[in-house]
């Protein structure tokens, strides 16, 4: 088989796996409502508390599968990007940080940061950068995390065509996070990669560090 059809079989069995995950979704929206029904029949004949229990965590297991559905999709079409000239990076982690404001885990933009601007879309580079500071928060340093230290941000311009953006302070990972997969908060990991790389940039794991290079504007 020539590396053309090799092409065409891998894009044809995209295409079905997308098909086939949309699907999936479809039934478990299906699922969520016959859950509905059932938990509101519970609320009115009063049943233990336990089984309402047991109904909201169906219900919230169905959520979550749903949703990784959903970004597993979307990680399976082209990332089409609605780019703004000279948006400023720090712009973008001011509103992913003001996001975390009052759920118990702090991240802050560290002071030292550089002011650097470049060609993004300030949506989805947002959405990125909101699933790598949630990953960065769940991966704290187990003495930080319990004295309540916040993930720092670091933005350092590398040259006048290149930022890297840092999240310092998290646990060795013993994988690649941003390729691997491995449950909801990886999957969309992945997602953010390919944003990133549909920037021009990349994102990768480095010892105690996620660490994003993007191109920038002079």
């Amino acid at each position: 088989m020539s590396r053309t059809e090799d092409n065409e079989t891998l894009q044809d069995l995209g295409r079905a796996s997308i098909q086939i995950v949309h699907d999936l979704k479809n039934q478990l929206n299906g699922l969520k409502l016959y859950a509905t029904f059932l938990r509101r029949r519970i609320e009115k004949s009063e049943r233990p508390e336990d089984e309402q229990e047991t109904i909201a965590k169906l219900m919230a297991g169905l959520d979550r599968a749903a949703s990784d559905l959903s970004t597993i999709v979307e990680y399976g079409h082209q990332i089409e990007l609605k780019k703004q000239p000279g948006f400023e990076v720090q712009k973008v982690l001011r509103t992913v940080c003001s996001s975390f404001d009052g759920s118990g885990s702090q991240i802050v933009v560290d002071p030292s940061s550089d002011s650097v601007q470049g060609d993004f879309d300030p949506l989805k580079l947002t959405d990125a950068f909101k699933w790598i500071s949630t990953a960065a928060i769940k991966n704290r340093r187990s003495d930080d995390e319990a004295e309540g230290k916040p993930v720092s941000i670091k933005v350092a311009a590398v040259d006048q065509n290149a930022a890297i953006v840092e999240w310092s302070g998290l646990r060795q990972i013993d994988h690649d996070p941003f390729h691997a997969f491995k449950g909801s908060e990886e999957i969309r990991l992945a997602l953010a990669a390919k944003i990133i790389e549909a920037h021009g940039g990349s994102a990768k794991h480095a010892d105690d560090r996620f660490v994003v290079q993007l191109p920038i504007s002079a």
